[in-house]
């Protein structure tokens, strides 16, 4: 069994990316301690030569010149290494995103099969969002740790080895009350995340069911939920701010005690002779920018701990299992409506024990209307997506006109196949664009002739600017058959070779249901149509009706033949619509 990666190591190894950017960041860092140092001695050399030595502005003329060039320097080093962080964080998201895309894509839709699409949306973009300040900020600011104070501790060292040895002393002090504080805040962190993922998740089921919600007097309630929801997650984001200001504090004190311990012996030893004053003032200056990374170090230390709770999110995106590979990639020419055939298909699910395809053995063929029925959880989901291309079976074989899908080029299948779901989808453009999606400049008479198959043609003249007329969110609303008909425009048009629809006669009034279904069949004499269904009216007008029940083919035929032969199929009608059996 596969060791699982921790997330402080993953974020180690997401770094390895970007060796080049964080070598910039120490170099950037590295002179900006220099530049440091040598401002503080040019301050410290011009007060003790103005002051004790009685030097004139002849002698300090030079170095008063020199110091705001050191500044302006100073400046510009800052903000080159802010330009340089930023570009580190954002590089770094993108590239993490772009892997993710990958990582989805080769897993493929079965793959993420039950996971809520709210909470995959917060670990892409939220989740993600979360790295950019760890390596925006906290990573150049560790370096920033780590450069500066020991240049310092190279320049005071040989000039006082007693301040030198407070300064080592007392640094440790802050890195570790920030490690032992922040492993509370880790903790927090992580439920913080929980809370939010379990925030998008509910939000989004709300958005989607809030029709449903509103016509049975429920949505009061489920907004009470959702606020109650909202404040639990303010509660722990507020317990994370508690955390990293106290943090803050414990910090600024420690630095502040270490910087007087400094200045209290330093004024003692010059009091008593043992110190001259340039020394001293040098030293003196040095001493708040040594503790400084540090003191900013604890400030973006809660970025490190936020993105550890990101990163276990995002792991389990990475840890998705890809699809099977792929024997071959031939990317077939299918001109004509393809027959295809299962030969003792199987399919389990990663991490289920139940197989949710079992040796299912079925023909579907060209230019046929077929049927797929089954209780919920019966594999009718599994099978299309199969179809589909999305995955290979664990045992057993797709054939497509004879051939094995597994040699076929899953984006050159998929070329030829449609899948519409019982909600389709409608983009916020035009009428034109929703059908010809993706096409630049569709043909004018293709458009046309699809709307008339698909019973549309007289719904589109009446709108607004017919097809130019804007329909989906934020645009012209259209009803549940008129959607429906819209996306059967848009497999028209497309002219695929293999379609998919889940149950596209739902609930529709009898009228519409009727015009959809001639649609449908319309569309199977020129292409292999899949319907899962669960209306007899459906059953009742397909060529060839598959029964489905725990992942096996308990029967295939007619609707009739079913009905005689296969008991669980009849028992099936007899609870469902036993008006109708």
């Amino acid at each position: 069994m596969q060791k699982t990666e921790s997330p402080a190591h993953w974020l180690r190894g997401r770094q390895a990316a970007h060796r080049a950017s964080l070598r910039r960041v120490a170099v950037l860092n590295l002179l900006l301690g220099w530049c440091i140092i040598g401002i503080a001695f040019l301050v410290a050399w011009v007060l003790d030569q103005a002051i004790f030595q009685h030097q004139g502005l002849d002698v300090l003329l030079r170095p008063l010149a020199a110091l705001p060039l050191l500044v302006g320097l100073r400046a510009v080093l800052a903000w080159r290494l802010e330009r340089v962080a930023f570009e580190l964080g954002l590089d770094a998201r993108q590239s993490l995103r772009r892997q993710l895309d990958a990582r989805l894509s080769a897993a493929g839709p079965m793959a993420l099969a039950g996971r809520e699409g709210a909470e995959l949306s917060t670990r892409m973009i939220e989740g993600v969002d979360a790295l950019q300040d760890y390596f925006a900020r906290y990573l150049p600011h560790q370096s920033q740790m780590t450069l500066v104070p020991l240049s310092i501790l190279i320049v005071v060292l040989p000039l006082d080895w007693l301040s030198a040895l407070i300064l080592l002393l007392t640094a440790p002090l802050i890195p570790l009350f920030m490690i032992l504080i922040g492993k509370g805040t880790e903790r927090v962190n992580r439920r913080q995340w929980q809370r939010l993922l379990r925030l998008g998740s509910h939000f989004l089921d709300l958005l989607r069911g809030l029709v449903t919600l509103k016509a049975h007097g429920l949505s009061r309630r489920e907004v009470q939920a959702l606020e109650r929801l909202a404040e639990d997650y303010r509660s722990a984001t507020l317990s994370v701010l508690r955390i990293a200001f106290l943090s803050s504090l414990v910090l600024e004190f420690l630095a502040t005690v270490s910087i007087a311990l400094v200045a209290v012996l330093i004024g003692f030893r010059l009091l008593w002779g043992e110190m001259d004053y340039l020394r001293g003032l040098f030293i003196l200056l040095l001493a708040p920018e040594f503790y400084l990374p540090l003191r900013t170090m604890g400030a973006h230390y809660h970025a490190r701990l936020q993105a550890l709770a990101a990163a276990e999110t995002l792991q389990e995106l990475e840890r998705l299992p890809p699809r099977l590979a792929r024997n071959g990639g031939e990317r077939p020419s299918i001109g004509a409506p393809p027959a295809l055939r299962c030969e003792q298909v199987q399919y389990r699910y990663p991490g289920r024990e139940a197989a949710a395809l079992d040796g299912v053995s079925l023909e579907l063929r060209p230019r046929t209307l077929n049927a797929l029925i089954g209780p919920s959880g019966a594999g009718k989901s599994t099978l299309a997506s199969l179809l589909l291309g999305f995955d290979l079976p664990r045992a057993g074989r797709i054939l497509v006109n004879g051939q094995d899908l597994a040699t076929i080029d899953p984006a050159a299948w998929r070329d030829h196949c449609a899948w519409m779901p019982q909600r389709p989808l409608i983009l916020t453009a035009s009428v034109r664009e929703n059908i010809a999606a993706g096409v630049a400049a569709p043909d004018e008479a293709r458009l046309h002739l699809a709307l008339e198959r698909a019973g549309l043609s007289e719904r589109v003249r009446r709108l607004p600017q017919g097809l130019d007329t804007v329909v989906g969110a934020g645009g012209l609303g259209l009803s549940g058959g008129e959607l429906r008909r819209l996306a059967l425009a848009r497999l028209f048009y497309r002219q695929p070779r293999f379609v998919v629809l889940d149950e596209p006669t739902a609930s529709l009034d009898a009228e519409t249901e009727a015009c959809i279904s001639a649609a449908i069949e319309d569309l199977a004499r020129e292409a292999t149509v899949l319907v899962i269904a669960h209306r007899l009216h459906t059953l009742r007008r397909a060529d060839h009706v598959v029964h489905l029940r725990n992942g096996r083919v308990t029967g295939q035929g007619t609707h009739r033949a079913l009905l005689e032969q296969d008991p669980n199929y009849a028992a099936l009608f007899d609870r469902e619509v036993p008006a109708h059996a």
